[in-house]
C-alpha cells in the first residue's frame, strides 16, 4: 500500500452541518496535493416496515437537486458521538409520526459511507418493525409527505434510476438481498 500523508488541514468554511477543509497531502512520490474534506458528524436512517410489509417512504424537497425526492426517514446526529440508534428512533418518529417502543426494537442493517472521495458522513441504517403510530414532529425546515410502498414497486424505480438518493438504494438494496437470503 502506498504512503500519502496530510501535512496541514485548514477549516475553510463551517456551515450548519459541514465544515469544509483543505487538506495538504504529500503523496508517496513527494508530490503536494490539495484535496477538499468535507466533515459531517454523521446521520442515520431507518427501513419502517409496516404489518402490510409495505415501508414507509418520506417525500421531500431537497435543494441540492432542485426537486423532491422519495427516501427513507433520516437524519442527522444531534451532536458529534450521539448513539446512531437513538438518532435513528428520534427520526422515525419525527419523519413519519410513527415510533417504536424503544430504541433497541431497531435492527441493524447496514453502514454508509455516502461520498468517500471527499466527505466522512457515515449513516448507519436500521428496519423497523411493530410500528405505532404516534405524531410526526418535524423541523421547521421540513415539508414531508408519508407514502407507503411495496418493495419490489421500491425496487424497480431503484433500478429505472427514479430512486437515486444513495443511501436509499443501500438500504432498500440490503434489505432487499436479506430478505431473499433468510
Amino acid at each position: 500500500m502506498k504512503s500519502i500523508k496530510r501535512k496541514k488541514r485548514e477549516l475553510a468554511y463551517q456551515g450548519v452541518i459541514l465544515k469544509v477543509y483543505k487538506d495538504y497531502m504529500e503523496t508517496e512520490s513527494n508530490k503536494e496535493v490539495i484535496w477538499d474534506f468535507i466533515h459531517h458528524d454523521g446521520a442515520a436512517a431507518v427501513i419502517p416496515v409496516r404489518e402490510d410489509g409495505k415501508i414507509l417512504m418520506v417525500r421531500q424537497y431537497r435543494n441540492a437537486l432542485d426537486r423532491f425526492t422519495l427516501e427513507i426517514p433520516a437524519g442527522k446526529v444531534d451532536s458529534p458521538g450521539e448513539d446512531k440508534r437513538l438518532c435513528a428512533f428520534r427520526e422515525l418518529e419525527e419523519e413519519t409520526g410513527y415510533k417504536v417502543a424503544s430504541p433497541d426494537d431497531l435492527e441493524y442493517l447496514i453502514t454508509v459511507n455516502t461520498t468517500v472521495a471527499f466527505c466522512d458522513e457515515e449513516i448507519e441504517i436500521y428496519i423497523a418493525k411493530n410500528l405505532r403510530i404516534s405524531k410526526q414532529n418535524l423541523d421547521e425546515d421540513e415539508d414531508i409527505e408519508i407514502e407507503a410502498w411495496a418493495l419490489d414497486d421500491l425496487m424497480k424505480m431503484v433500478y429505472t434510476g427514479v430512486i437515486k438518493d444513495g443511501k436509499t438504494v443501500a438500504a432498500l438494496s440490503a434489505y432487499a438481498y436479506r430478505n431473499l437470503t433468510i
